[in-house]
Order: structure tokens, then C-alpha cells, then sequence
């Protein structure tokens, strides 16, 4: 049986290097690219993100990667998001109050979580719907998270021949959005390249999805 493919979409966000390695523990054969073509050929596409909603925006915009990713999406070619990969998906985020325009593939606003300490820093359980496919076999794991900002609300309903969006939160002062599966598109406010095994199990019920 061949692996799947996977690019990770090389858009200068940070240190990728470690998804990668994730992924290929997994069983997907890896790539870092941002070469339209092999975007568009991979059996799966992960965005990265760390740091600022809004610096991310700008690198994604350099590199066309807001138009691969909705490429990837209409035709239904499955697309995983991480952290702040996660985050931009949404309408909008709001950093020290300034906004900037998300890819507006989900309602919502991302900004500043309500907790004692930020940021949230280190590992937390999270509450994922029993048919989840992305949790299958991990309702009782923990994942690791570092983030100050995430989305506090979901407003998204089925639409079309998708199915009903699953949606899993975590709670750090407040309850937030800590993953999302919704047809193509799914995504982790956690990095499961940083979580251990139940990480890299994680990222395989997601290449079984491929």
C-alpha cells in the first residue's frame, strides 16, 4: 500500500520541520512545498501557523497560499490546519485591537481568550463528539497547546451535502473551539506534532481520511 501524500504548505510560518516529521511517523509521504501544482496533487495539504493572526495573513498572501487553499477545498481535497493555520480559517482575528480579515471559510472571530494566565501554555483535555473521526480511539488523551487567542463561538450549521460540522472544544478559563472537522476542512488549535503519540495518532485518523 503507498502512503499518502501530503505538503505542508511552505509559507514561512516558523519551524515546520517538526510537522513534517510528524506526518512521516504517521505514515504519509511528505512534502514542504508551496508550489502550486504539488498543492494541488497531494492527497492532503497542512497549514501551519504560529505567531500573529495578522503576520500569518500577509506570508499567506505572498504565497497565493489563501487561493490554494480554497482550490484544494472546492473540489474537495482535504485540508488540516494547525494553531494559528487553524485560527485564519475563521472570518476574522482580533490581536491587540487591530482586526484582520481571516479566509472566511468559517464564521467567527478569533480574538483574546478570557483566562487568568495567558498564554495557555502546556497540556489539556479536550471534548470531542463521540463520532468523531479526527478523536477516534482519543477521547481520553491530552494535547499540548500554546496559544493566547482562539475562537470562543460557533455559529456554522450543515450546509449542502456536508455533513453536520464536528466540533471539539477545551476549556482555559473559558471554553474555546480546540478542533473542528467540517467535509474537507479540519483543524487543531493544538499542535499534534508537539503532542506525543496521541498526537501522531491523531494525524493518522486523519491521513485515514484521505
Amino acid at each position: 500500500m503507498t502512503s499518502p501524500s501530503v505538503v505542508v504548505l511552505d509559507y514561512g510560518s516558523g519551524n515546520v520541520h517538526s510537522a513534517v516529521k510528524a506526518l512521516e511517523r504517521a505514515g504519509a509521504s511528505v512534502e514542504l512545498s508551496a508550489d502550486r501544482d504539488r498543492v494541488m496533487q497531494a492527497d492532503g495539504l497542512l497549514v501551519p501557523g504560529v505567531g500573529a493572526f495578522a503576520a500569518v495573513m500577509e506570508a499567506l498572501g505572498r504565497a497565493r497560499g489563501a487561493e490554494l487553499i480554497e482550490r484544494r477545498l472546492a473540489g474537495g481535497r482535504k485540508v488540516l490546519g494547525i494553531c494559528v493555520g487553524m485560527q485564519v480559517m475563521f472570518d476574522r482575528g482580533v490581536e491587540r485591537g487591530v482586526e484582520t480579515e481571516g479566509l472566511g471559510q468559517w464564521p467567527g472571530v478569533v480574538d483574546e481568550l478570557r483566562a487568568p494566565v495567558l498564554p495557555h501554555m502546556g497540556w489539556n483535555t479536550v471534548e470531542a463528539p463521540d463520532d468523531s473521526a479526527l478523536f477516534a480511539g482519543l477521547h481520553d488523551e491530552r494535547f499540548y497547546f500554546l496559544h493566547s487567542y482562539g475562537a470562543r463561538d460557533w455559529s456554522l450549521e450543515a450546509i449542502g451535502a456536508f455533513a453536520q460540522p464536528r466540533v471539539t472544544w477545551a476549556q482555559h478559563g473559558e471554553r474555546f473551539v480546540a478542533a473542528v472537522e467540517n467535509g474537507p476542512l479540519a483543524a487543531t488549535q493544538f499542535h499534534p506534532e508537539k503532542s506525543g503519540e496521541a498526537g501522531i495518532r491523531l494525524l493518522r485518523n486523519w491521513l485515514a481520511t484521505l
